[in-house]
């Protein structure tokens, strides 16, 4: 398990933040003395905050993974298809024989990690033919069912489906006794061997019972099939479906292939891709879309051998996109990068606030008074984008300058690496000044040293990710 992703989503999460900020900006009211400029520092704290949490709002934004889905029902025979589209380097197909009252064996595929829960399922089947997929979608908050069940284990849970029932009128049971809801922020679909689906959104649940059905990210509900041809890969399976349909493998391999991603910065995009056979209880991996190689298991023969799990890239050959990958270093994959991040936008918020107190309170002419009012907002913009950097939003994996199409200010903040470094040979001259006279208390000379530091570890950084390739 990535120990800094998990310790920066828990810390970024807004309302625990702006709790935070508020209590450290109160401390400060309280241990300094405004006592010649109360009331105009008093409006200046309270602007910092309003700009604080208006900054902090304004960078949770859902960063949507591209996933995808498929099933095509003729005759007798059913054919269920994921892929998963994701940044994470450890897919795993899994075997669990059912046990007492969750009676039916089943294989799941997954690649994040969830503690003593392991893996968290991605997609699965069972011994009845019964499949699934998990996806990313959006959907509005709305009210929470009454009087239902908790999910207070979600990996437990969309196991537990797969183990205890047979059909999707069966899952559609089970589901009913809980808040749905908790997963607001996902769709899944259920497919049986007869050829129906469930497709089950925050707070609504549908059963269908068409030959082919296409799914992406979002919610059929809400979405209509306009907005749905917007993504790029269900656009695609759509057009390709209208040349026929089939339940070969080969064509439904060409099918996962045309629905497939593929990044141009890395190569990035399909991390596994699993075409279930309902009927006849086998499966076919391919990994990181890589059509030319696949890999079969047999449901009833894998449970024989007991419950076990495979990572999956030690089933298939060398792969040098996914070594590409592997080894690219983000907030998300590294505990040294991931601290440092947090660590800065910490150093930006105390660097915004310092600096502004001494603007305000410096009682004598300072030699460059305006570097300190600078390095307010500054600080607020390079706090902001900490947090952009290690939040949701994988702008690691993009060309620059990254466009977020639902949140303008994380579009802008693609511009700020251009003012760092803009910025950081004045800010070097002025520091070296600094230390030769003594207009500056020692400690504020530290702290704009450590800035300045700071900065250019993050320029290398920002060469590293490619932030400066705008004309590539």
């Amino acid at each position: 398990m990535n120990v800094s992703l998990c310790f920066i989503t828990e810390i970024l999460k807004p309302l625990q933040t702006f709790v935070r900020v508020n209590s450290y900006i109160w401390k400060v009211k309280s241990e300094i003395d405004f006592r010649q400029t109360m009331s105009d520092g008093m409006k200046k704290i309270r602007w910092v905050k309003f700009i604080l949490l208006t900054f902090l709002t304004l960078a949770v934004t859902q960063d949507s993974i591209a996933c995808s889905g498929y099933k095509i029902t003729i005759g007798n025979k059913t054919i269920f298809a994921s892929n998963e589209d994701a940044w994470r380097v450890t897919p795993h197909i899994w075997f669990e024989n059912g046990i007492k009252n969750a009676q039916f064996g089943a294989a799941f595929t997954g690649s994040r990690y969830d503690g003593e829960n392991g893996y968290a399922p991605q997609s699965g089947m069972n011994e009845m033919g019964l499949a699934f997929e998990r996806l990313v979608s959006y959907h509005p908050t709305q009210k929470s069912f009454a009087n239902r069940k908790t999910i207070s284990n979600p990996t437990k849970y969309l196991k537990d489906i797969l183990h205890t029932c047979k059909t999707v009128e069966e899952v559609q049971e089970f589901i009913s006794k809980y808040d749905h809801s908790y997963f607001i922020e996902d769709i899944f679909i259920y497919v049986d061997k007869s050829g129906k689906y469930l497709i089950v959104e925050p707070y609504t649940v549908t059963i269908g019972n068409e030959p082919t059905y296409l799914i992406s990210n979002f919610c059929p509900s809400i979405t209509s099939e306009q907005n749905a041809n917007k993504l790029e890969r269900y656009r695609n399976g759509v057009s390709f479906l209208k040349n026929g349909r089939d339940t070969t493998l080969e064509f439904c391999t060409a099918l996962s292939d045309a629905m497939h991603v593929c990044r141009k910065k890395i190569g990035d995009g399909t991390l596994l891709t699993s075409i279930w056979d309902l009927n006849t209880g086998t499966v076919n991996l391919y990994f990181y879309h890589d059509y030319k190689t696949a890999v079969q298991f047999n449901l009833k023969e894998e449970l024989e051998k007991g419950d076990h799990i495979i990572a999956i890239q030690t089933l298939f050959p060398h792969n040098a996109e996914f070594e590409k990958l592997r080894t690219y270093k983000t907030p998300k994959n590294s505990n040294l990068i991931g601290v440092f991040i947090v660590a800065s936008a910490g150093l930006f918020l105390f660097t915004s606030i310092f600096f502004l107190i001494q603007y305000f309170r410096r009682k004598e002419n300072k030699k460059y008074p305006y570097i300190q009012l600078l390095l307010f907002p500054l600080g607020l913009i390079l706090f902001y984008y900490m947090v952009v950097l290690s939040g949701r939003i994988n702008v690691f994996y993009f060309p620059a300058p990254y466009k977020d199409l639902t949140n303008v200010f994380v579009s802008l903040t693609s511009y700020i690496p251009f003012l760092l470094l803009f910025m950081i040979i004045p800010f070097c001259v002025i520091n070296v000044k600094l230390f030769k006279e003594k207009s500056w208390s020692v400690f504020a000379k530290g702290l704009f040293t450590f800035n300045n530091l700071v900065y250019i570890v993050l320029i290398g950084l920002f060469v590293y990710w490619r932030f400066y390739n705008i004309f590539s």
